[in-house]
């Protein structure tokens, strides 16, 4: 009687002697620990890490994905006056400081539900709170970090009115958060000070009167056509499984390469989860320097990792591995065949503004809200995330579009699901008509159609940035 072998599992396809190199996607995914014989289930009892090193070379297959043959796409989509496009409209209330989170919460609920009833045009009020804000170094790299965050969202083209607070004696004020920015003409900003306004009562009164202000202002603003080319959009898996790899990440891979084609910007993330395939992104960097970029941020990661008692190679979690997935190998050659076939125009750090066209990469944790916290920081307008255990994360003020990588999770949890690319290994769809369908579902969903993470009102949550450094 042959072995049982799980769902999204592998199964050898021929006898392998220990030591030897096991093979998926044309590359090592690890080691055979123990004999292997054909037919066996291949999993952590029989398959260990591979430590070889990955030759890179640069530039050697960068493949610019053909032009349009359809001719230029539109969408629908809020212009700005500094020229970016947004695909919604939202007023953000940016905390300077964990200090103000509370009161932030309290000036938000206060515009749910009927609150904003004909105002067709508003998407919400959000309030974008967070864990630090003191404490940190001035200068360390947490602190620029966080500091690009908050920055970021600022200055994001689908935050219409933005409303900045703090307590007012944080180590960075929070007026600073906007020192040197180049915010939109047409977006109105204002400042608060708990303390300079007379406490939470009060800052919650004047900061309620000043968004009243802001919503007919913000509510004038209409959905125009815009290039498809004005589209930034952010990639990240979580939940991953044996699947991901072969339906949802490549389909969306057709998608990204399909959006490049057009002149737009794509986003891949999650520098751990790329540990192991990143000598197939430094192939089609534009440039060397692109990618030792690159190369750089995995070295960084791994001085990271020990730091922390930890080493890159302890992934996949163990929901992964229920999945099917074994190696950390195996995850990042799934993970990075989301970035489809495009030349790697661009590597940035952690929620850095993406101002290159074309396919890019962000360094950011593999932890999914905090990577799109960072990508959103970047200028990411539209996120498309893929998932084969059934995340169910949001992404205010920008949308996320769920992709299920199997038809069983896309059944069992449908209602959280936008697109089902399970259909791919159950032969009812293509990798290219599940890649054309993502597509113009982003299309869709940056003109205003709701994802339904945002039928769930789900997101404000998920804005988590990374936090690094020393806290004193």
């Amino acid at each position: 009687m042959g072995q049982y072998i799980p769902r999204g599992h592998k199964i050898a396809i021929r006898s392998l002697t220990v030591d030897a190199p096991v093979h998926k996607y044309g590359q090592s995914i690890g080691r055979a620990t123990s004999q292997i014989t054909a037919g066996d289930h291949v999993h952590s009892h029989n398959l260990g890490m591979d430590d070889a090193d990955r030759e890179h070379e640069f530039g050697t297959a960068c493949l610019q994905p053909a032009a349009s043959e359809t001719g230029e796409r539109t969408f629908q989509g809020y212009h700005r006056a500094n020229g970016k496009v947004g695909t919604r409209n939202y007023i953000g209330i940016l905390t300077a400081v964990n200090c103000s989170a509370s009161t932030a919460r309290i000036i938000a609920a206060q515009f749910t539900g009927a609150s904003l009833e004909g105002y067709e045009n508003v998407d919400g009020v959000i309030a974008l709170t967070h864990d630090s804000g003191c404490g940190l170094v001035s200068d360390s790299e947490g602190a620029q970090m966080m500091r690009r965050t908050l920055r970021g969202y600022a200055n994001h083209p689908n935050i219409a009115g933005l409303m900045v607070l703090g307590l007012g004696c944080e180590m960075r004020p929070a007026a600073t958060l906007l020192d040197g920015l180049e915010i939109s003409q047409d977006k109105p900003v204002r400042t608060l000070l708990i303390q300079e306004s007379g406490g939470i009562r009060a800052t919650v009164r004047a900061g309620v009167e000043a968004i009243k202000e802001m919503i007919p202002q913000i509510n004038a603003m209409t959905r125009a056509a815009a290039p498809i080319s004005q589209l930034v959009l952010g990639m990240n898996c979580g939940g991953s499984d044996g699947y991901s790899g072969i339906t949802a990440n490549p389909a969306l891979g057709v998608a990204s390469d399909m959006l490049v084609s057009h002149g737009a910007t794509s986003i891949l993330a999650e520098t751990p989860e790329v540990f192991g395939a990143e000598h197939l992104l430094t192939r089609r960097a534009v440039s060397e320097q692109v990618g030792r970029k690159l190369l750089e941020r995995i070295e960084w990661w791994k001085d990271y990792a020990a730091a922390g008692g930890g080493s890159l190679d302890n992934n996949p979690s163990p929901g992964n591995k229920a999945g099917g997935l074994t190696t950390i190998l195996e995850k990042s050659l799934g993970a990075v065949a989301k970035g489809g076939s495009a030349e790697l125009s661009a590597v940035y750090e952690y929620a850095e503004p993406v101002t290159a066209q074309g396919f890019t990469f962000m360094d950011t944790p593999g932890y999914d809200p905090v990577s799109v916290t960072g990508i959103i920081a970047g200028g990411a307008t539209v996120v498309v995330f893929t998932t084969g255990r059934g995340s169910v994360l949001g992404g205010k003020p920008t949308p996320s579009i769920k992709v299920a990588t199997n038809t069983e999770m896309f059944k069992r949890m449908s209602e959280d699901r936008d697109i089902n690319a399970g259909r791919i290994v159950d032969g009812t769809a293509t990798l290219q008509s599940v890649g054309e369908e993502i597509f113009e579902k982003i299309i869709a969903v940056a003109s205003g159609e709701q994802s339904v993470s945002e039928e769930l009102d789900l997101g404000q949550d998920e804005f988590v940035p990374w936090q690094l450094g020393a806290v004193t």
